[in-house]
């Protein structure tokens, strides 16, 4: 007490001074618009209990990271996010990455393969393989993975609302390529919430999505053990331009919703919960970021103890894959975007993540060059080896800042939780449009700070180059794409036994009507190469599709 009253008096001393001082005309706010203080002392975490809010890495609350050794141990996964045009495409692109040093696959989908729809789908047509590789049946994802064998590489799956389908089709490549389900590893996004609250990429209502996947954690417990069921996912919710508070207490109801639902459907907790992973943003407010991957750890522990009584410490860990922030790239001065890409990697690579995607400069032009992904990949490659911040673990603990930073997000979190649950839970929320409005409300108040420049953004609405032209290559798909893989499909329809592929569909429409675990009628469909729209159809007959509520 006596040293904190001198803290407290040297304080008063120092404002009085500091009142003498001009400051910038500046409006000193995080990312997410919280007020920041001028200074933090000892008195801003006078009441932390060290063992109990901040601890030892590896050991609870895991404030200070989920693994004792952290990156001395190992380094985080390089996974580049990629994906484009045809599965031969792809598959170019996968090995040139593995060969220049990346670590993990990250496969980005094209969007009629996000939404369950074929290549020849008339709702397909000018999409085909331009946001990400188009993939319509085995054959595909076979072609994508030749040569690189599925038990030596870990793969993240950024697909949802038809995740079921997807899961079976590279379960059913492992098979061909005769890798035994248990030995299976990487990741299936399969967050179907955070779409109806921000990313849109739904096809059923949430009742029944949500089904597809307690069957999807179902069958992976026991199936295939290595591989984590959902990638609950916080990174969309601030692309569609919430706060980092908002980002991290959604994305944690999320979490919780699916918990309790696999409970609900009579599975052990200890026995799903250690295989759940987390996929967050990492913005441009450095301090911010860290702050929020350091609360969210927290955060899940405590409650995975306390209000679902896990016992197994390691269904207390929140592992997460980070990617820089998307919304944060400009299409002005684009080389810009390498140093926010820095900025942002070194948040995630501080606040603990387990992998990092780094985005690349172009991407706000197009799918990213082989220069442009080079340059992402080497800026993590710079950081693990050549800045020294994965010598040491969680080297900012103990910082007045960042602790009370984290503290107060926490809270904030909190305070979200109760109000989630007073709306009667995260369906609810989401039927009713609560989730939308708040992110939307966030979204239009950050781009009124800009318009205003009361937030700068370089390039943008400070230093401005006038005249200014793009000057750096970008990755163009040519139409020829759509047209070859339609001419793929159609060859692969007319040689396939339709005989096998009317039955095995009609086994997939009756287990949904019964309301039988999908993934394996579902995988005996792609086995004999029905198409993903052929089995998303019938879903839709018996689960219907959702429309989303009228929300201002």
């Amino acid at each position: 007490n006596g040293q904190f009253n001198k803290i407290e008096e040297g304080y008063r001393n120092w404002n009085k001074k500091k009142s003498y001082c001009k400051e910038r005309d500046y409006s000193f706010i995080t990312t997410s618009g919280e007020k920041v203080k001028d200074l933090y002392t000892p008195l801003d975490i006078k009441e932390k209990d060290f063992m109990n809010d901040i601890g030892y890495p590896g050991e609870y609350p895991f404030t200070r990271g989920v693994y004792t050794n952290m990156y001395r141990g190992r380094l985080w996964t390089m996974r580049q996010f990629s994906g484009f045009g045809t599965a031969e495409d792809t598959n170019k692109r996968y090995r040139y990455l593995l060969e220049n040093g990346q670590t993990g696959l990250s496969v980005a989908f094209d969007f009629p393969t996000l939404m369950g729809r074929d290549s020849d789908d008339p709702l397909s047509n000018g999409e085909v393989g331009v946001c990400g590789v188009a993939v319509d049946s085995l054959q595909d994802m076979e072609t994508i993975f030749k040569g690189i064998p599925l038990d030596k590489v870990s793969t993240s799956m950024t697909i949802n609302g038809p995740a079921i389908v997807l899961l079976a089709l590279y379960v059913a490549t492992g098979e061909r390529q005769g890798i035994a389900h248990h030995k299976l590893t990487g990741t299936l996004q399969n967050d179907i919430l955070k779409e109806y609250m921000a990313q849109h990429a739904y096809i059923f209502p949430p009742r029944p999505a949500l089904k597809l996947i307690i069957d999807i954690i179902e069958f992976c417990t026991n199936e295939v053990p290595k591989w984590n069921t959902i990638s609950i996912s916080g990174y969309h919710i601030r692309e569609a331009g919430s706060t980092a508070v908002q980002e991290l207490a959604f994305t944690l109801a999320d979490g919780f919703t699916y918990v309790e639902e696999a409970i609900k459907a009579g599975i052990d907790v200890d026995k799903f919960a250690p295989r759940l992973s987390f996929f967050f943003n990492s913005h441009n407010d450095f301090f911010e970021e860290i702050a929020k991957f350091r609360a969210a750890r927290r955060i899940w522990a405590r409650h995975m103890k306390e209000k679902y009584g896990a016992k197994n410490p390691r269904s207390w860990l929140m592992r997460f894959h980070t990617q820089t922030a998307g919304c944060s790239l400009t299409a002005q001065q684009p080389e810009n975007n390498i140093a926010r890409v820095t900025i942002q990697a070194m948040a995630a690579v501080l606040g603990g993540t387990q992998s990092l995607h780094t985005n690349s400069m172009d991407e706000t032009w197009a799918l990213p060059t082989k220069k442009a992904a080079t340059i992402a990949l080497r800026t993590q490659q710079i950081i693990a080896f050549e800045s020294g911040v994965a010598n040491t673990i969680d080297p900012l603990a103990g910082s007045y800042f960042v602790e009370s930073l984290t503290d107060k997000m926490e809270e904030q979190a909190e305070e979200y939780f109760e109000k989630i649950e007073k709306i009667g839970g995260v369906i609810k929320g989401i039927e009713e449009g609560y989730f939308q409005r708040e992110i939307a409300k966030s979204a239009s108040q950050y781009q009124k700070e800009i318009e205003t420049k009361e937030r700068i953004i370089v390039g943008v609405n400070e230093f401005v180059m006038k005249g200014e032209e793009l000057e750096i290559p970008i990755l163009k798909i040519d139409p020829e794409v759509e047209k070859a893989q339609k001419e793929r499909l159609a060859e692969l329809k007319n040689n396939r036994s339709q005989e096998d592929v009317k039955n095995k569909l009609k086994k997939v429409k009756e287990a949904a009507e019964k309301g039988l675990n999908l993934v394996p009628p579902i995988l005996d469909a792609v086995r004999v190469y029905a198409t993903e729209g052929e089995i998303i159809s019938e879903l839709k007959n018996v689960f219907g599709e959702w429309k989303e509520p009228k929300i201002l």
